[in-house]
C-alpha cells in the first residue's frame, strides 16, 4: 500500500457497543477530503467482538486496518499505532469521536500552508543543522540565528530578526533550558543559580513580552512555554531548575491576561523524555523507578509530544489560554 497522506490511530479496548459507527463516521468524512487516508484502529487486547467489527469494517471500507495487540493501557496502543501508522501525518482520536471529526481540518489547515520557522540556540552550528533539515524536507523557509536567551538585548535582537525577515510571527515556542548537575544545593554557587534562572525563566520572560508585543499588535498570535514536572515536584538535584520552571507556570498565566483575547500563552510541562539529555542517565535505574513511580511504566518518545505543541499552535485551542498540560506519562503527583 502507498503511503497515505493521514492516518487516524484509534486505540480500542471493548468498544464493540460504539467502534463500528465511529468508523463509519471517520470513513464518510475522510471519504470527501482531497487527499489519501487509513484509519488504524489498535485493538488493545478486547474480550469482545471489536476486532471482528473493524475487520468487518476494513472488508468493506478500504482503508480501515486493525492492529492487535496485547493489552497494555491506552497509551501503548497510542504508541504502537503512531509507530505502524504508514501516513505522513498521524493523528489519535479516541474509540467515540470525543473531539468530532470535522475539527481536523483545524489541524490539517496548517499543516497544509506550512510555518516557516526560526530556529535560535547559542551554538549557530546546531541550528543551521535543524535549519537545513526543515528545507530540504518541508520547501519551507528556515531561518537559523545564535541567540543565548539569558542576555535581554539578545531576545531583542532575535525579535528584531524575526520580524525584518519574515515581517510576522505567529507562534512562539520558549524551549530553552539548562539544568547543570551539582553535588549539593549547600554548593550551588550564585554564579550557577543564576545562569539557571537566566536561561530557564529570565529569557522566556523576555521573549513574551517583545514577541507578545508585537503578536498583539498584529492581533493574533500563540505562545507557547515548555515548563517541567520539576516545577511541581523538583528533587534535592534539581532545585534551581525546578524554581525556574515553578516561574514559567506563572508567567504563563500572567502573559494570557496581559496580551488576551489576541495572544493565546499557554504551557506544556514535560515528564521524562528519552531525548539525547536521556543518553547520561543510568537507563536500568530509570526503567526500574518508571516501573513505580510512571503509570505508563515508561520514559515519553519525542514525538508524543508534537499533539500537545500543534493544538497550542493551531486554531483547536481557540479558547485555551493560560493553560498547564502535563505530559509525563503520569509522573507527576503520582502516589507514594
Amino acid at each position: 500500500m502507498d503511503e497515505p497522506y493521514l492516518s487516524i490511530v484509534v486505540p480500542a479496548y471493548n468498544e464493540e457497543a460504539r467502534i463500528g459507527r465511529t468508523l463509519e463516521e471517520a470513513a464518510a468524512y475522510l471519504g470527501g477530503r482531497p487527499y489519501t487516508w487509513e484509519i488504524l484502529v489498535v485493538d488493545d487486547g478486547s474480550a469482545d467482538r471489536t476486532r471482528e467489527i473493524v475487520e468487518e469494517a476494513g472488508r468493506r471500507i478500504p482503508g480501515i486496518r486493525v492492529l492487535p495487540v496485547a493489552h497494555g493501557g491506552k497509551g501503548w496502543a497510542v504508541r504502537q499505532g503512531m509507530l505502524s501508522a504508514r501516513g505522513r501525518l498521524r493523528f489519535m482520536a479516541d474509540a467515540d469521536l470525543a473531539m468530532p471529526i470535522d475539527q481536523l481540518d483545524s489541524f490539517l489547515r496548517r499543516v497544509d500552508e506550512g510555518y516557516d520557522v526560526v530556529i535560535a540556540s547559542r551554538k549557530l552550528e546546531n541550528c543551521e543543522e535543524v535549519a537545513d533539515e526543515v528545507r530540504s524536507t518541508t520547501g519551507q523557509r528556515a531561518l537559523a540565528v545564535a541567540c543565548h536567551v539569558g542576555y535581554w538585548e539578545q531576545c531583542d535582537e532575535l525579535c528584531d530578526r524575526v520580524y525584518d525577515e519574515f515581517g510576522h510571527c505567529e507562534v512562539l515556542v520558549n524551549n530553552a533550558g539548562l539544568s547543570p548537575l551539582y553535588p549539593s544545593l549547600f554548593d550551588v554557587s550564585e554564579a550557577l543559580f543564576d545562569k539557571v534562572i537566566d536561561v530557564n525563566l529570565k529569557g522566556p520572560f523576555r521573549a513574551s513580552a517583545v514577541f507578545g508585543k508585537r503578536m498583539y499588535e498584529a492581533g493574533s498570535g500563540s505562545i507557547i512555554n515548555v515548563s517541567s514536572v520539576s516545577a511541581v515536584m523538583p528533587t534535592p538535584n534539581e532545585t534551581a531548575y525546578g524554581a525556574a520552571k515553578a516561574g514559567i507556570h506563572a508567567i504563563t498565566a500572567s502573559f494570557a491576561r496581559e496580551y488576551g483575547p489576541r495572544v493565546r500563552v499557554n504551557c506544556i510541562m514535560p515528564g521524562p523524555f528519552l531525548t539525547d539529555i536521556s543518553k547520561a542517565w543510568d537507563m536500568d535505574a530509570f526503567n526500574k523507578r518508571a516501573a513505580t513511580d510512571i503509570a505508563l511504566r515508561r520514559g515519553g518518545e519525542a514525538a508524543e509530544v508534537v499533539g500537545a505543541a500543534l493544538y497550542f499552535a493551531s486554531e483547536a485551542s481557540s479558547y485555551t489560554t493560560g493553560s498547564v498540560l502535563k505530559i509525563d506519562g503520569g509522573t507527576a503527583w503520582a502516589m507514594g
